[in-house]
């Protein structure tokens, strides 16, 4: 340690060392600092799991919105299906980004904030326990020899000061003996004061060399001590690491869904029910459905009796303006008899709004709403369009030709043309078939 206060330099040489008086404080800092640490890791955390919970959000919702554009929508078959798994699997995975949130959360979060807990202890003055202890265990290890140290700087700076005396003091002396008008007194005043000046010089010399001896002596103890707090500090600091090196090897396990079975799986199945789509089947299905292969009650010829008086009445108007009389036309241009999804088509509702890429405005668009759903026939005559009205069933009514609806009391509909001079209105149930019912059957929704 002499080395540092070299008399030839004649400043003290400062350094960033452990070592030097006060230096220790980063050491304390650090306690400080890790119970920072403590807390913007829990941040991080904190984040992640909200932009996991976000994600899942927007995933969920981006499956319940093209579910149903694309069930609504002119796709069918096995194609619509796979199409259609797509919104599985984003519900699926949907969940497990819902687990990450809740493993970081509920998992790794709460273990950060236990051990935090658990490893700093709050003093009622402010600051922890254990940065006090390392701040006095570091003043308590240093004071000794901070105080030989100050003494080793004060008889440095009084051997300098008498140095320098003794310098000033010969140059007055020689520079005396030049001068013929000093007197033998001045002279030989100048000459005990370099005398004098020699022997401070000696004196606080000796001082200085022995204080230095001093420090030198206790340095040893005081490495010793140091070293014994900082191993403290260290080993605090150590397990802090090791903690934080385990929470984030399970923040990654949390996060690293590439490793979760089910998470495999659902790209598998996803996989498959791409690969199950068949072209040759989808076009089976149409033909069979909306094409050739419907059935259809052809015109022939009906006798008259009373039980179709009603019928044949309403269909007498129509032949009036079309001049042409068709029986048995269904006009969602479904078969009744079909069950699945695929009769109805969902009516691709009016004020229902799809990407423009679907525009029913086109007039080359095969799949408008006017044609897909046959809210038109085509053998009728053009009429105004009426208000749509929203109905309810007074009584039970089953349709006795296929352009007729079915309906139980209570049930509701949507009145899509007024009442004709048959008593008859156009209607359209909830699933999209529109037919006609009688007026006196349902009342107005007030």
């Amino acid at each position: 340690m002499s080395g540092s206060y070299d008399d030839s330099v004649g400043v003290e040489v400062s350094s960033d060392s452990f070592w030097e008086v006060g230096n220790y404080k980063r050491t304390v800092k650090r306690i400080d600092d890790g119970h920072r640490l403590c807390n913007d890791l829990m941040n991080c955390i904190h984040e992640r799991a909200r932009i996991e919970k976000v994600y899942a959000q927007q995933l969920t919702e981006w499956a319940k919105r093209w579910k149903q554009l694309v069930e609504k929508g002119p796709q069918y078959g096995t194609v619509e299906r796979a199409w259609c798994a797509f919104m599985s699997e984003a519900e699926k995975v949907s969940e497990l980004h819902l687990e990450v949130k809740g493993s970081l959360m509920n998992e790794d979060f709460e273990k950060i904030k236990n051990w935090q807990k658990e490893a700093f202890h709050k003093q009622m003055m402010g600051g922890f326990k254990e940065t006090k202890e390392a701040e006095d265990g570091f003043r308590k290890a240093q004071k000794p020899w901070a105080k030989k140290l100050k003494e080793v700087e004060a008889a440095k700076k009084a051997y300098h000061a008498a140095c320098k005396e003794e310098k000033l003091a010969i140059s007055r002396e020689t520079n005396s003996k030049a001068d013929p008008a000093l007197n033998p007194e001045q002279l030989k005043k100048l000459q005990d004061k370099v005398e004098r000046s020699k022997q401070d010089v000696l004196k606080t010399k000796e001082k200085y060399e022995k204080s230095l001896k001093e420090l030198d002596n206790a340095t040893p103890q005081y490495m010793e001590n140091m070293e014994q707090v900082f191993e403290q500090c260290q080993q605090f600091e150590e397990k802090r690491l090791r903690f934080f090196r385990e929470v984030l090897l399970e923040v990654q396990k949390h996060l690293d869904l590439s490793n979760v079975a089910s998470y495999k799986n659902i790209y598998r199945e996803l996989e498959q029910n791409i690969k199950t789509a068949d072209a040759i089947e989808d076009l089976r299905w149409f033909r069979a459905n909306q094409g050739p292969g419907m059935s259809m009650n052809w015109p022939q010829f009906e006798e008259w009796s009373a039980d179709l008086n009603r019928t044949l009445s309403r269909r007498e108007k129509k032949k009036a303006s079309d001049g042409v009389t068709l029986t048995g036309i269904n006009q969602t241009g479904e078969q009744v008899s079909q069950p699945n999804k695929h009769s109805s088509v969902s009516s691709y509702e009016k004020n229902q709004s799809y990407p423009t890429d679907w525009s029913d405005e086109e007039s080359n668009n095969p799949f408008s709403s006017t044609d897909a759903n046959g809210d038109t026939n085509p053998f009728d005559e053009d009429t105004p369009p009426a208000m749509e009205v929203r109905v309810r069933a007074l009584y039970d009514y089953e349709g006795q030709e296929q352009d007729e609806l079915s309906f139980k009391a209570g049930d509701e509909l949507t009145k899509i043309e007024n009442e004709d001079e048959q008593g008859w209105c156009k209607g359209r149930l909830d699933n999209g078939q529109v037919g006609l019912y009688p007026a006196n059957y349902v009342e107005p929704i007030q």
